[in-house]
């Protein structure tokens, strides 16, 4: 049996409030909407209460912003690939923002469980004048556990059309990329935060945020696998290998925090929901 499911989030800004209504289908959920900032910031916490995708299994995710509103998404816990029987998983996701709008997309880990077949799709759309703070963070499986990826692939797809595209196709037989000081050198846990922006940054602005990432990651242990650029003018990235999860996700989030004071003067909010 498989489990397709989608989910549509609407932020609009009324009357100095952002407000976030949803629809779905299947088992996706949000959770009451939340606002540990005041009123101008929407906290949302997505469920999926089958708790991972197997093999035949779909999710859609859309997430809209208007003009003025700002929303922070995250989950609960890890998004899961768990084997499949020979069909693939996919999770589908698409960010759009209009002019003016702020969204952080904040979602936990996705692990990729040996014998999966699993696809993790991100698309975002930002009209000139939105801003868009996200990251993706991707672990091969549960080594702590003993329980390596053994079998299976994993595809990983993020893009902001005709601005900036990463596509990348893990296989677990392909042990040069998995283990070589080239590919991944024995690491299994991959995390990327981005800054997104619908217009081009101003140089001093791009340059501060990178330079703000580089003395983060000069002083973290991940230093020696981890660096920040700007592949565009509209995009700037932090990107980490670690061998489990915990340190990666420690990386991204002091990130996170320091862009979040640097680009919209914004203390690091952490979500309620990681603390329980």
């Amino acid at each position: 049996m498989t489990w397709n499911a989608s989910l549509a989030l609407d932020y609009t800004r009324q009357a100095g409030k952002t407000v976030a209504h949803f629809q779905h289908s299947g088992p996706l959920r949000i959770l009451q909407s939340l606002y540990p900032e005041g009123e101008g910031i929407c906290h949302n916490v997505i469920v999926h209460p089958p708790g991972g995708l197997v093999g035949g299994d779909t999710l859609d995710l859309a997430f809209t912003a208007g003009p003025g509103a700002h929303g922070l998404v995250t989950t609960p816990g890890a998004t899961r690939f768990y084997r499949s029987t020979g069909e693939p998983a996919l999770q589908r996701t698409r960010l759009s923002l209009q002019a003016g709008a702020r969204l952080e997309w904040l979602p936990l880990e996705a692990i990729c469980y040996s014998g999966c077949l699993a696809e993790n799709r991100l698309t975002m759309e930002l009209a000139p004048g939105a801003e868009l703070i996200g990251w993706d963070v991707t672990a091969l499986g549960l080594p702590a556990a003993s329980l390596p990826f053994a079998q299976g692939s994993f595809c990983q797809h993020v893009e902001v059309p005709g601005v900036w595209l990463e596509r990348a196709r893990i296989a677990a037989s392909d042990t040069l990329l998995l283990n070589s000081p080239l590919g991944l050198a024995g690491n299994r846990c991959m995390a990327t935060v981005f800054f997104v922006a619908g217009s081009k940054l101003d140089r001093h602005r791009r340059q501060a945020a990178l330079d703000l990432a580089r003395e983060l990651l000069e002083a973290h242990p991940l230093r020696a696998t981890a660096g920040a650029t700007s592949p565009n003018s509209q995009v700037v990235v932090v990107r980490a290998l670690a061998p489990l999860v915990e340190p990666a996700m420690a990386l991204i989030r002091q990130v996170w925090q320091a862009w979040r004071g640097h680009f919209w003067e914004l203390d690091g909010e952490t979500p309620r929901i990681w603390s329980m």
